[in-house]
This record gives C-alpha cells, structure tokens and sequence, in this order.
C-alpha cells in the first residue's frame, strides 16, 4: 500500500503537490511534514506531521510509524536565501537529501523523489534549447548544491539501485502560496503589486528571459514522474523540465491587456547576476520521450489564471 511523505509540504511546491497527491491516492495515503509546528492553514485538512530533515532519528522514526513507502523531499534554501547563509543552505540541501537516501539504501522506503532546479546550470551553459546533458559550473551555492545533489542521485541509483527521481525546475508560478526566496520570484511579486496598486519594481532588468512553469503543470509533472514505470526512468541525475520563457516586459504586456494603466519599473540588485548564469529556454525532449511529458500553460492562459485568483492581502496585509 501506498504511503507519502512530503517533507517541505509549507512551501511553494509543498503545498499544491500534497493536495494533488491527496486528490490522487488518497487523504490516507498522503503525510505532510514541515519544520514548523503548525500546519500550513492551506493543508488544514491533511494529516501533519512537524519535521525537521536535519533531524535523521525523527524522520527514522517518522517512516518506520507511519510505513511510509514513497518520499518527496522539497525542503531546501532557495537561490537567494541560501546566498545569504551558504553553510547552512548547503547543510540544509544536502544532508536532508542524504537521509532520505540513506533510508532507501537501507530498504525503508521504495521511492524517492528530490527536486533539482535549473541554477545547476552556470554562465557557460548554452543559454537557449540548453540540452539535457552539457556543461553547467553552477555559480551559486543553491545550484551547486543542486549539481552535487543529481550526482549523488545518480550514484546511489547506480550503486545501491535506489530508485530516486528529479526534475530541475525552471522558475515556478503560483497564487497559493508566496513567494520563497528565489531568483525567479519576481513573475510571482509581479501580479500581487499589479492588482494591488498597478506598479511593480523588478529586481531584474527588462531584457531577462527566464525558463517558467506554472506551478500546476510543475506538480503534475512531479507527480507523473514518480508514477512513470522504473523501466521508462533514463535520467537518474534530473531531467530537464521545459515550460515558457519570457521576459518582464513580456509580462508586463501581457499583464496590461487585464489592467491597461499597470507600469512597470528596473532596479537590478544581486539576483541580476544569478538570473545572468541561468538559460533562456530549457530543452526537455528527454522528459518528453521517456515518460510523455507536455507541459500545458502558455503565457496568456498563466496570466489570465493569476491575475484571477491572487489576493494582495497575502502581502500587504500584515
């Protein structure tokens, strides 16, 4: 019988990947799990567990108790945060990602899935179709810590036969939850301040083009991957995920066909310099062959569905 743990369930991916996996398999089947005491009010209804990753004998105890068989493990420091604090980000993303494998080695749990990111990539990486395989010299502490994660994926697949999956995610957009410290955060702020008061200051220069999902085509994926038969799994470092790329302007215009006098404002600060290393548009074929990957939300349809249903009170009612 199926048993999931997500572990990061509070945050960006956590939250909609949970309700996603309820509505799947089940409310029985699912356990949520974030560091803070209390449960996420978005997953109320779902049973919670509070988990620190770091926390190896807990998360022992947690899967033998509960007989957990499959884990998504999200809990990590994004992209800007972790540039803040690198020590403890790379403690965070990478021994939370060894206990999870560890407990697979040891025939604990069955499955296990762990989110990379396109910050694995670096100023040398082909910046646009960039392919599946290629050069990457990631130069932030998230996306070396995500490199060095995919390969001891792929290590402990290749070692010990533990089945582990990944995804690096472009930037993700989503109106459940906000914002969690990364470089992409700006096509997220950017429609909170649009129905709040009609202007926004990017953190990025205009001519940004960034690879982005919208955050139900990323769950689903998620979702589809960890579903997909052993066999079909090719990749067992991370597959490239494709989605959009676009830039602010291109947002900006989109975003002013729904709210005509919306004005949009540069100010460039560090995370210029990270968006710089990161591609333009993101190859994902492989996705596509092994597991029938296509994502769904174009530009239009992703703006439309936000500007909908984001609530500025999330923000700027504090």
């Amino acid at each position: 019988m199926k048993k999931i743990l997500v572990i990061g369930a509070g945050g960006q991916i956590g939250t909609e990947l949970v309700l996603l996996l309820e509505s799947k398999f089940g409310k029985d089947a699912v356990i949520a799990s974030d560091i803070k005491e209390e449960c996420p009010k978005a997953l109320s209804d779902s049973k919670y567990i509070p988990l620190n990753i770091l926390d190896n004998d807990k998360l022992t105890s947690v899967v033998k108790e509960e007989k957990v068989t499959d884990i998504y493990l999200l809990a990590a420091l994004l992209s800007a945060t972790a540039e803040k604090d690198p020590k403890f980000a790379w403690k965070l993303n990478m021994e939370g990602l060894f206990n999870v494998l560890e407990l697979a080695k040891d025939g604990l749990i069955k499955k296990v899935f762990w989110p990379s990111s396109i910050a694995v990539f670096g100023p040398t990486t082909p910046k646009r179709d960039t392919p599946q395989r290629t050069i990457m010299e990631p130069s932030t502490v998230y996306g070396i810590s995500k490199q060095a994660g995919e390969q001891w994926c792929a290590w402990y697949h290749e070692k010990h036969g533990v089945d582990v999956r990944s995804i690096r995610y472009p930037g993700l957009i989503s109106y459940s939850t906000l914002p969690g410290g990364g470089t992409t955060d700006f096509a997220v702020d950017i429609f909170y301040h649009a129905k709040h008061n009609a202007e926004y200051t990017s953190f990025v220069d205009d001519k940004t083009m960034l690879p982005m999902m919208f955050m139900d085509d990323a769950v689903r994926a998620t979702v589809e991957l960890m579903e997909a038969p052993e066999e079909n799994i090719k990749v067992h470092s991370s597959y490239n995920l494709g989605g959009i790329s676009f830039t602010p302007e291109d947002l900006k215009e989109e975003i002013q066909k729904h709210i005509p006098d919306f004005k949009i404002n540069y100010a460039p600060d560090f995370r210029q310099d990270i968006a710089n290393s990161w591609p333009q548009s993101i190859d994902d074929k492989n996705a596509q062959e092994d597991w029938n990957w296509k994502h769904e939300f174009d530009l239009p349809k992703l703006v439309d569905v936000m500007l909908k249903n984001v609530d500025p009170k999330l923000m700027f009612d504090k």
